[in-house]
């Protein structure tokens, strides 16, 4: 047996438990992993909530959970490039990653660099990927100031690294209290709130080339009444936005593959790329480890270890 987390209805963090179930066994080309760590996200929240049910259904019981880092324990039949021992980093699409064993497709698997902790090789999937993508879909250049809202969150923290690493200067939206932490990064931090658009201004007296939208609640309009153009505007979060004004949408479905999962591991492993992590709980602190993830106030990542 096994514990993992699972909830049988829609609702608050109330529904969620630890259930003792079924260690997993991997199928032909799959991989079962013993967690170390794994990364909650905001997505999973909204769907164990309903309020993606039209497209993303959850089927009762459920479990949750896409990033994770872990020790390879078993292999399926067929899997010969992977050894049992081996430290790996990867995700999967059933929703299974919170808990202590989780099946993965072995081409869902990249290396853990030597130097990357567990807490953040376990977060690093879906904000990475995600960030990855939003950041490529508004092409920021050298010389060309792009901004980027929600700039201390999961994915925000990441995408003022990746759009700095393109030689564009970068404004990051975020509360006073992540402004040095920001500013350390070489990221202009500006708060958010009333007045925002002008201090934007100020920040970026050569105006605005590009605009990463990791929040939602009105950016895509901000961005617009700052004059970038709608394809150099990426939201992950407002497709409403998205479908009337004809700007991007690209989050972690553009960018999922092993090959960006890697990149951006080595990127860690070598110092040009931070993982924030806001906080570590373990799998019986599921409840409020997602209490601290909806306040949406949080630096960075949290991370459950089994």
């Amino acid at each position: 047996m096994a514990r993992a987390i699972r909830f049988d209805e829609y609702g608050d963090v109330e529904v969620l438990r630890v259930e003792d179930v079924p260690r997993p066994a991997p199928g032909r080309g799959q991989v079962l992993v013993e967690v170390r760590a794994a990364g909650i996200n905001p997505g999973e929240a909204a769907i164990r909530r309903g309020s993606l049910h039209d497209r993303f259904p959850a089927t009762f019981p459920s479990g949750q959970g896409s990033d994770f880092a872990g020790v390879v324990a078993e292999l399926g039949e067929g899997v010969e490039e992977i050894a049992v021992g081996d430290e790996v980093i990867g995700w999967v699409d059933t929703r299974s990653s919170h808990a202590e064993y989780v099946v993965a497709e072995a081409s869902n698997l990249t290396p853990k660099p030597d130097g990357v902790s567990w807490e953040v090789a376990g977060a690093l999937f879906v904000a990475g990927v995600t960030a990855y993508a939003a950041t490529a879909a508004v092409c920021p250049r050298e010389g060309e100031t792009v901004v980027v809202s929600g700039a201390a969150g999961g994915v925000g923290s990441l995408a003022v690294q990746l759009a700095l690493l393109s030689g564009a200067t970068v404004i990051g939206l975020a509360g006073p209290a992540n402004h040095a932490w920001l500013h350390e990064l070489g990221v202009i931090p500006v708060s958010y709130g009333d007045g925002v658009l002008e201090r934007i201004k100020q920040a970026a007296p050569g105006g605005v080339h590009a605009f990463v939208d990791t929040f939602g609640s009105g950016y895509v309009d901000l961005a617009l009444h700052l004059g970038i153009h709608p394809g150099r505007i990426n939201t992950i979060i407002d497709f409403a936005a998205a479908e009337k004004y004809n700007v991007k949408a690209d989050g972690s479905s553009a960018a999922s593959s092993a090959e960006v999962l890697r990149e951006l591991s080595l990127l860690v492993g070598k110092g040009l790329l931070e993982v924030p992590i806001a906080g570590v709980y373990p799998l019986d602190e599921v409840r409020e480890a997602y209490r601290d993830l909806e306040r949406r106030h949080t630096r960075g990542k949290i991370v459950l270890r089994p």
